[in-house]
């Protein structure tokens, strides 16, 4: 193969063309109802998904509404002109006043709905950050610190949206039951293992099986303190969410327009496509990211050397969401390059392999990168500039490691999330 770096790269952008909302939302669009149709989401795909519902909706039928994105997140396009859902920016992973204040004019727009009217409901991965609402008695500052806790803390991300949904006023069904009497369709892209929706954005138009109980649990099990408030609304059950079955959701709707394993199998058909056969292990890997990293180059190494459990050459794929404990606060870096750091350490340099992971929403934790590239010489060209690589890791600092590298992958924002991305080809 003349250009590993290439392919590889090109099968994360076939990953990620395949969730892009608009080509997956026009199967899902009803006809309009009766009365009006307002749009409400939030997440890194909200947007586009916003864009191309616009778009798609009939020019001559009532549409408004509010979506709340991660900043950077507006397609240009849609931002260049005004469209009918109007879409604002907050920040993602941790909350801020500017999601706070698109969360209460969510509530807003709710507020008058009836039973002639349908709510499309918009819904990615990154929402449960960006609808930032939290329960009553219950401040912003609570809501950041939690959440920053959580991240830190390496919990997965059902943990860490059990937490999110029991301290909220919208999340865990709460949206949904507000649209009350009106029908509801939530369209969702999965950014989850598994694409249970409850636990998409955390799930705030369907109802919730965890409980108060499950969330404290969870916050003992990782050490994490809360405010008074927040714990006295745990042990009390006032911050109950509706469970499933609830009659809040009758009549209600839910259509997957994009997941993880639909993503993978559109580099897969890229790859076979162009004669390297493709291995889809998982699309709902989870665990810590070194560690993932270290598995998958057990296996790439037994294909190179072995032939087992595939023969190369191949390429493997694996999708899901790791999880990065941070152990240093000034490092920088994210899954991606966590998962990189942890696998390239473990190849020890071996001949023919050569990896690709990336966040296919082209943001790696908080940096500017989806991911990056390793190479066979990766250990080799960093022992020439004097990095140590496990020294880089210790510190939580993978971002660092590939940028003196120069073996980033920046995309930029995709404008559509269903989450890890990783290929290692074996040749």
């Amino acid at each position: 193969m003349n250009d590993p770096r290439a392919f590889l790269r090109s099968l994360f952008d076939a990953a990620v063309s395949r969730a892009l909302p608009a080509e997956n939302i026009a199967a899902h669009l009803p006809s309009p109802p009766r009365g009006r149709t307002l749009v409400l989401g939030a997440g890194k795909a909200g947007g586009a998904m916003a864009a191309a519902v616009d778009a798609l909706w009939p020019a001559d039928a009532p549409l408004s509404g509010l979506v709340v994105t991660r900043y950077g997140h507006v397609p240009p396009a849609y931002a260049a002109r005004r469209g009918r859902i109007e879409v604002v920016e907050a920040a993602h992973p941790v909350p801020d006043a500017a999601g706070l204040a698109a969360t209460r004019r969510i509530v807003e727009l709710t507020r008058g709905l009836t039973a002639d009217d349908l709510v499309i409901c918009l819904i990615s991965g990154g929402g449960s950050a960006l609808l930032s609402l939290p329960a009553e008695g219950l401040t912003l500052q609570d809501k950041q610190s939690v959440n920053k806790a959580l991240l830190r803390s390496g919990a997965a991300i059902d943990e860490m949206n059990c937490v999110r949904k029991h301290l909220s006023a919208v999340k865990g069904g709460r949206l949904a039951a507000m649209c009350a009497p009106a029908r509801v369709l939530t369209l969702t892209i999965s950014d989850v293992p598994g694409d249970d929706p409850a636990i998409i954005a955390s799930g705030p138009t369907v109802g919730d099986a965890t409980t108060c109980a499950d969330a404290l649990a969870i916050l003992r099990r990782y050490g994490i303190d809360i405010p008074p408030a927040a714990r006295a609304g745990l042990e009390s059950g006032a911050f109950e969410t509706p469970a499933p079955g609830d009659p809040c959701f009758d009549g209600h709707e839910l259509r997957m327009i994009a997941t993880p394993r639909q993503s993978l199998e559109a580099a897969a058909r890229l790859a076979r496509s162009r004669g390297v056969a493709a291995r889809i292990l998982a699309d709902d890997m989870e665990g810590e990211s070194r560690e993932v990293g270290k598995v998958h180059a057990a296996l790439a190494r037994a294909v190179a050397r072995h032939g087992e459990p595939f023969t190369s050459p191949c390429v493997i794929l694996s999708g899901g969401e790791t999880t990065v404990t941070v152990r240093h606060k000034g490092g920088r870096g994210g899954r991606a390059t966590e998962f990189l750091l942890g696998c390239a350490l473990a190849l020890q340099a071996e001949r023919g392999i050569y990896v690709l992971a990336a966040d296919t929403d082209g943001i790696d934790g908080m940096e500017d990168n989806a991911g990056a590239i390793v190479t066979p010489d990766t250990l080799a060209r960093a022992a020439a500039l004097g990095l140590k690589p496990a020294d880089f890791l210790d510190r939580n600092d993978a971002y660092s490691f590939f940028a003196a590298l120069d073996d980033l992958v920046s995309p930029g924002p995709t404008f559509t999330n269903v989450n890890d991305f990783r290929a290692l080809l074996v040749l």
